[in-house]
């Protein structure tokens, strides 16, 4: 039994954003109904990597009934309305005025549907200047300041996931959990606007408030951090190890139990993080040669006897073999089954339902809302 046993979703998506919503809810035990075009949602045709699916609609699809209608058919927008007369959740992430031309602007789904809780999932607020802009989410990640802090000192880079979907994605569907309470309480719905951007440049808000109230621009610094020191990777005698020291207490047992440098403590340029922050390239020419002189086994020998937190450069080949990856089985339209990553917070026993081929569902969702 999933804790949204019983709960119906009605999802107009694509793509990553609203997908990821809805698959965590379709996890839970929530029924789930997509709707596609002819010819498959956006993501349905990315790839075929996995098995003739694609990796990102098998990523964020499982649990999900597919139909396929053409909401430009009053036959086929009637049958929307059916499953909106009877839904719990209606999740979409259209191009602004979609929903609006079909008759189902958040006006006319509070009046028609109120016991509804409608998501719409937009590049932008629509009280701003760019409501109608499209959004995608490396524009997103380029647009809020996200690719101005990320890459080193030459090169601003995107996240290489799709971050901007991913934090829409899980915003909406903590919202959709809140609703949830909400409309146990008061016995209606409501509209929730989810905006990309405001998800991204909640995650600004450090860097933002630096520069606001610090006058102080965050660089850009590879793998090391930005506003944390030292928190970034050495290089050993025999390959890296990445160091994280976040605060004065463990910055002691890195000079003293790691390093074999007390001295360092009495430093003056090193005696908080800001400060150590500030002098950082004096603190590397101090760092880097102890490091070096050590081997990665040492290291970490040190390391985990002094307690201070290190971790190691992944390769993306090395993943499939990590000691810390949990796994869950999927199936997928073709009928084969594959592995991919556990969702966070799902025990061992965790098993999902399968990836929907294309319009699986059409005759059957017609029957019982036509």
């Amino acid at each position: 039994m999933g804790a949204l046993d019983g709960l119906l979703v009605v999802a107009i998506e694509q793509a990553v954003a609203a997908p990821m919503c809805t698959v965590r809810l379709a996890d839970a035990g929530a029924r789930v109904i997509k709707i596609e075009r002819d010819g498959g949602e956006t993501a349905r045709n990315y790839d075929s990597a996995v098995k003739g699916t694609s990796a990102y609609f098998a990523w964020l699809n499982r649990g999900k009934e597919s139909a396929v209608l053409n909401l430009k058919d009053p036959a086929d927008l009637t049958v929307l309305r059916a499953m909106l007369q009877k839904a719990d959740v209606f999740v979409q992430n259209l191009v602004p005025g979609a929903m609006s031309r079909m008759g189902l602007s958040p006006e006319e789904l509070e009046r028609d549907f109120p016991q509804l809780i409608a998501v719409s999932i937009l590049g932008y607020g629509q009280d701003t200047p760019y409501a109608d802009m499209r959004a995608y989410d490396m524009l997103v990640q380029a647009e809020s300041g996200l690719c101005a802090v990320t890459g080193t000192a030459d090169t601003p880079v995107k996240i290489g996931v799709s971050a901007a979907d991913i934090a829409t994605g899980m915003n909406a569907h903590a919202a959709v959990l809140e609703a949830l309470i909400q409309r146990e309480k008061t016995g209606r719905g409501q509209h929730i606007e989810i905006s990309m951007f405001d998800g991204i440049a909640d995650w600004m808000a450090v860097p933002l408030l630096h520069y606001e109230h610090g006058g102080k621009v965050t660089r850009r610094y590879g793998l090391s951090h930005a506003s944390i020191y030292p928190y970034r990777p050495f290089e050993c005698s025999d390959g890296a190890i990445i160091v994280a020291v976040q605060n004065n207490a463990e910055w002691k047992r890195l000079c003293e139990g790691v390093v074999e440098a007390p001295e360092l403590l009495e430093r003056s340029e090193f005696q908080t993080n800001a400060d150590r922050v500030t002098n950082r390239d004096t603190l590397d020419a101090e760092l880097e040669p102890k490091f070096a002189s050590l081997e990665v086994s040492v290291a970490v020998e040190r390391l985990e006897a002094a307690g201070v937190a290190f971790g190691r450069y992944t390769e993306l080949t090395d993943l499939p073999d990590h000691p810390a990856l949990r796994r869950t089985s999927v199936s997928l339209p073709c009928g084969e089954t594959v592995t991919m990553p556990r969702p966070a917070g799902r025990s061992q026993e965790f098993s999902t339902r399968p990836v929907p081929g294309l319009g699986a569902h059409t005759e059957t969702i017609r029957r019982e809302f036509g």
